[in-house]
C-alpha cells in the first residue's frame, strides 16, 4: 500500500472508454480508444480505464496495442472471483491479470438486496469473493480497486452489510475503495451525509466516487463526496455513460481546480485543453457538441441581453464566473433583436472592426439587425451573417458574383433495373466580371446540386472555394400556424481544411430559397475572409 498519501490530493479516474461506451448508441474502434486514451494522457488524468478485456475483442486488441502513457496509469475493469470459483481459476479475474496492466478495477456487489435478487448467494460469500479478488490481484503485484457497485442504495437499506463490503476490500488493501451510486438516484445531501459516516472507518483518501445522472446530479454528487472527503472522483468526458450517463469530468475537474484548494496531478494551465478533449470526444463519436455545457459548450460565455453585455465591456466577472480562456473557451457576444448598441460594439470588436470608426452608421446597422431578426433571421445561430450585414452597411463588400436565376428539379423514378431514384438537379445562371455563365448539376438532394452547380460557375475565379464544405443543415419552421405557406429559416455550417467553422442563415417562404441564402452567404463569407 502506497505511504504517504497526500489527503489533500484529489486523483481523476476516466471511464469514457468503458462506462462511456455502455452508451445507446457508442462503439468505440481500438484506433478511437488509442486516439482519445492519448488525449486524456495529455489532459493529465491520473487514472484511464480502457475496457473489460475478456469480455470483447475489442477490448482486448486494446489492452494488446501498444498504449504509451506519460502521466495517466493505464487500468484494466473487471468483476470479482464467480460464486464457487477460486481465484486462481476464474477466467475473467486472469484475464485483467494477464494484460500486464500495472492497475485493475474490478466491481462487486455492496448491496444485500442485489446480492439475494441478482447474485444468489449468500452475503457472506459476497465478502469472501471481494476479499480474495482484492488479494490476489495484490499477490500478483498490480494496484487493485474495488467499485462497491450499488453501494448508495445498498447503504441505505443495509447499512451494516454495505460497510463491510468496503471493510472487506480495505481490510485486504485495496488501494481504492470506490463508493457506487449505481442507479443515480441519490442526492448530494444524503451522499455527504453517507460519505461521512464511511470516513469514520475508511480514510477518505482510500475513498472514489463514481455517480451516474439519473437525477440530473453526478456532478454535484461527486463533488458533495470530496466536500465529505473522498480523494477519488470518476466519471466521463461530456457525461457519457449508460442511461443518463455519469459525473461529466468536463465540469467536475474544473470545478475542483478552480475553486477549492485541493491539490491535483493536472496543472491548472491543462485547463486550457478542457474544450479541445470534449470536441474530440464529439469528433469521433461523430456528435454535435452540446452547446450549452458548462465550462466548454459554444454558449457557456454567450451574452445576449444589451444589459449583460454593457456591464461584460466594462468588466467580464460582472456575468461570467470564471475566465473563459482558463478552459480553452472563449466569449461570445450575440446579436439579435433584444441587442442593444453595447452588443454591436463588442461583437464588431471581435470581428476586426471598430465600431469607434462607424459611429454614424451604428445606429442603421442596429435597425437592420432588428428588422432582420423580426424577419425571422437569427444572428445569434449565425455570426457569419451578421458580419456580412455589418460589412455590407459599414463601408461595403465586393459584389462578387449576382444571380441571374436558378431553377431546381427533383425527379422520383424507378431505373432499368426496377430500383428507386431520387435525385435532385440544379441550373445557375449568375454574372461575375460583367459576364453570365451557366451550370448544371445533378445532386443528393436539391441544396447540394445548388450547391454543386453555384460552385462550378464559381470556381474558375475564385479557387478559394474548393476547400469550402458544408457539415451541417437545420430547417425551422417559424410560422407553422400558415401550414405549407409558413416561413422558413435555414442554418447552415461550413467549415474549411484550416478548421474553421461558421455559420449562415436564409429565410423566405420557400425552402430552396432560404437554402440558396444562407448557401450565398456562406460562399461569401469565406470569400472575405480569403480576401
Amino acid at each position: 500500500m502506497e505511504e504517504n498519501i497526500n489527503p489533500n490530493k484529489i486523483f481523476f479516474f476516466d471511464t469514457t472508454l468503458r462506462d462511456g461506451q455502455q452508451t445507446t448508441g457508442v462503439d468505440f474502434s481500438v484506433d478511437d480508444k488509442i486516439k482519445f486514451s492519448s488525449a486524456l494522457d495529455e489532459l493529465g488524468i491520473d487514472y484511464v480505464e480502457g475496457g473489460w478485456p475478456g469480455s470483447n475483442p475489442t477490448d482486448d486488441k486494446f489492452f494488446q496495442s501498444t498504449v504509451n502513457f506519460n502521466k495517466s496509469n493505464l487500468v484494466a475493469f473487471g468483476m470479482t472471483r464467480r460464486p464457487s470459483t477460486s481465484v486462481s481459476n476464474d477466467p475473467g479475474l486472469n484475464s485483467l491479470i494477464n494484460t500486464n496492466v500495472g492497475h485493475i478495477c474490478i466491481v462487486g456487489k455492496s448491496s444485500a438486496y442485489q446480492v439475494e435478487k441478482a447474485l444468489g448467494i449468500s452475503k457472506e460469500d459476497n465478502i469472501q469473493m471481494i476479499g480474495e479478488s482484492i488479494e490476489y490481484i495484490n499477490q500478483k503485484g498490480i494496484e487493485a480497486m474495488y467499485d462497491a457497485e450499488h453501494f448508495f442504495d445498498g447503504y441505505k437499506l443495509n447499512p451494516e452489510f454495505a460497510m463491510n463490503c468496503l471493510l472487506e476490500a480495505y481490510k485486504n488493501n485495496a488501494r481504492w475503495i470506490v463508493l457506487c451510486d449505481t442507479n443515480g438516484g441519490t442526492l448530494p445531501h444524503e451522499v455527504e451525509e453517507i460519505v461521512s459516516e464511511v470516513i469514520k472507518k475508511i480514510p477518505g483518501e482510500r475513498l472514489g466516487i463514481h455517480a451516474h445522472n439519473d437525477t440530473e446530479n453526478a456532478v454535484a454528487n461527486s463533488l458533495a463526496a470530496v466536500r465529505a472527503g473522498v480523494r477519488q472522483v470518476q466519471g466521463t468526458i461530456n457525461g457519457l455513460g449508460e442511461r443518463c450517463g455519469n459525473a461529466n469530468l468536463v465540469s467536475v475537474i474544473p470545478s475542483i481546480l478552480l475553486k477549492t484548494d485541493l491539490d491535483s496531478s493536472i496543472p491548472r494551465e491543462n485547463l486550457t485543453l478542457l474544450k479541445k478533449t470534449s470536441l474530440l470526444l464529439d469528433e469521433i463519436l461523430n456528435r454535435v457538441p452540446n452547446s450549452q455545457q458548462p465550462y466548454v459548450g459554444e454558449n457557456a460565455f454567450s451574452h445576449k441581453g444589451g444589459l449583460h453585455v454593457s456591464a461584460i465591456n466594462k468588466d467580464p466577472k460582472t456575468y461570467e464566473h470564471i475566465d473563459p480562456q482558463l478552459v480553452g473557451n472563449t466569449r461570445k457576444i450575440v446579436i439579435s433583436d433584444q441587442s442593444g448598441r453595447s452588443n454591436i460594439t463588442s461583437l464588431l470588436n471581435t470581428v476586426g472592426i471598430n465600431p469607434d470608426d462607424h459611429k454614424d452608421k451604428l445606429d442603421l446597422l442596429l435597425q437592420k439587425v432588428k428588422e432582420r431578426e423580426f424577419q425571422g433571421h437569427a444572428f445569434d445561430q449565425a455570426l457569419a451573417s451578421f458580419e456580412i450585414l455589418a460589412r455590407e452597411t459599414l463601408f461595403g463588400i465586393p459584389e462578387y458574383f449576382e444571380l441571374v436565376r436558378f431553377k431546381v428539379i427533383d425527379d422520383r423514378r424507378w431505373n432499368a433495373r426496377g430500383d428507386l431514384v431520387t435525385e435532385s438537379e440544379a441550373t445557375v445562371r449568375i454574372i461575375i466580371n460583367k459576364k453570365e455563365y451557366m451550370n448544371v448539376e445533378i445532386g443528393n438532394g436539391p441544396v447540394n446540386a445548388l450547391d454543386k452547380a453555384l460552385r462550378k460557375s464559381l470556381m474558375e475565379f475564385y479557387p478559394a472555394l474548393e476547400d469550402l464544405e458544408l457539415t451541417d443543415f437545420k430547417v425551422r419552421i417559424l410560422s407553422s400556424e400558415k401550414g405549407t405557406d409558413a416561413i422558413v429559416r435555414v442554418i447552415i455550417e461550413s467549415k474549411d481544411k484550416e478548421g474553421n467553422f461558421w455559420t449562415t442563415v436564409g429565410v423566405s417562404t420557400n425552402i430552396i430559397d432560404a437554402s440558396y441564402n444562407a448557401l450565398r452567404e456562406s460562399l461569401i463569407f469565406k470569400l472575405i475572409k480569403t480576401s
